[in-house]
């Protein structure tokens, strides 16, 4: 689950990183404000890929999302955005955790045998 998620998660930097850059152009909220509410989502997309696998950290994950999403008030571009990675992360920690099932169980085996 780690992989996938962290792999959603630094994808998500760059859209933020990108969608702050637009902002910039196309909204009248100042430049700080936009840097100041990117970098925190930034930021917390990184931390997040520390602590994946820790519990409560899907449910950040989930919140960071509808974030993304909610951004679309400002930037419409990102309720598309927003939703495309909501169901990314939904595909990460779905599968990810059926992967360290059957990791899981081949280590079980191959310590069996």
């Amino acid at each position: 689950m780690r992989t996938l998620c962290s792999s959603t998660l630094i994808g998500e930097v760059f859209v933020v990183l990108f969608a702050a850059c637009v902002a910039m152009r196309m909204t009248d909220v100042s430049s700080t404000v936009i840097w100041s509410v990117s970098g925190v989502a930034m930021l917390l997309c990184v931390l997040l890929c520390g602590v994946i696998t820790r519990p409560g950290a899907v449910a950040v994950g989930w919140a960071l999302q509808l974030a993304l999403i909610a951004a679309g008030l400002l930037l419409p571009t990102m309720y598309g955005l927003g939703l495309i990675f909501a169901g990314l992360w939904w595909c990460s920690v779905h599968y990810g955790r059926k992967i360290d099932v059957i990791k899981a169980e081949r280590e079980a085996r191959a310590a069996a045998a």
